[in-house]
């Protein structure tokens, strides 16, 4: 498949020759989230030696761990910032792998891809009063007021990309609670879930109490699983086609006073939105290029939903 210019771009704006994704909004960090993408981007494209690169500089630096889990964060000049991991990091690098598999055959990235899938059954999944959920990470999630998640971190595609390398009753499991969590957890004006969600006695948005940065990625997972009902998309769509006449579209909303930002959302969040009110009709679908000037994390989204439209009309 012949790459878009927005992974070409990507890559040059990004990846350094070693393999580090450098994340540019957030101090020059590199995480597993963006080492997971840009994976996923060169198996797509059949890149393969940017994906060893990627691959290399990942295992060598992040899966530092006693498990096979990875550290989330990586700075210069520290190295490894933070030994916890991040569930959909890790999600998104066991997929990578397994795509990566699919595509070359190489025995490698299969073994490594279902040691890291046994490990994130194993050591992040919760059983909760909402059903089997994911840790976002190892440490700091679980207290006596209950279990915090991220819905963002149901990453729906490679949740079904696991199961098939990694057969366990558990990935189903999980799928549903997320569909369950996503249609129960509607705060607000539009209705919308959280960035973070406690699960307690009842269901409750945390201190952040915003539908923005980390839940703009919830739609956008539903309609890439093949899980996009009219019901769970509804508050989404509602939210953003609320905007269409504005000069702007809000990056966040709060979910308790129904204030907007009052800044423009990226062209990711665009994307993302443009995708989600469209479903079903995605054919002629486009996305729109980030300018150079914007974040790794526009650019990310962008990537996303590019690979997310090329998997559903191929």
């Amino acid at each position: 498949m012949a790459a878009p210019s927005n992974w070409g771009e990507f890559k040059q704006q990004f990846v350094s020759p070693e393999g580090r994704v450098s994340d540019n909004g957030n101090g020059g960090i590199s995480h597993t989230e963006g080492q997971g993408l840009a994976m996923l981007m060169a198996s797509q494209y059949d890149d393969q030696a940017t994906f060893e690169r990627i691959w290399g500089w990942t295992k060598n630096n992040l899966q530092v761990r006693e498990d096979k889990l990875f550290a989330w964060s990586w700075s210069v000049p520290e190295g490894v910032k933070d030994l916890n991991n991040a569930s959909d990091g890790d999600l998104l690098i066991a997929w990578a792998l397994a795509r990566a598999y699919q595509k070359w055959q190489t025995p490698e990235y299969l073994s490594a891809s279902i040691e890291i899938s046994q490990t994130i059954r194993e050591k992040l999944l919760r059983k909760t009063s909402k059903g089997l959920v994911i840790l976002p990470g190892l440490v700091g999630f679980e207290s006596p007021e209950g279990t915090v998640v991220n819905l963002s971190y149901w990453v729906f595609p490679a949740i079904d990309g696991l199961k098939q390398i990694d057969p366990s009753p558990q990935w189903s499991e999980l799928k549903l609670s997320g569909l369950k969590l996503i249609k129960e957890a509607r705060f607000g004006k539009w209705r919308l879930p959280p960035d973070w969600l406690l699960i307690g006695n009842t269901l409750s948005p945390t201190t952040n109490d915003r539908f923005g940065y980390d839940a703009v990625r919830t739609p956008l997972y539903l309609i890439w699983g093949g899980l996009a009902s009219r019901e769970l998309l509804k508050p989404f769509k509602e939210f953003w086609s609320s905007f269409k006449e504005a000069e702007f579209m809000p990056s966040w909303t709060d979910l308790k006073t129904n204030a907007v930002g009052a800044y423009n959302a990226s062209t990711g969040f665009h994307n993302i939105a443009k995708i989600t009110i469209a479903y079903p009709n995605l054919q002629s679908l486009q996305v729109s290029a980030p300018s150079p000037s914007e974040s790794y994390y526009s650019h990310m989204l962008t990537l996303f939903t590019q690979l997310a439209l090329e998997d559903l009309n191929n």
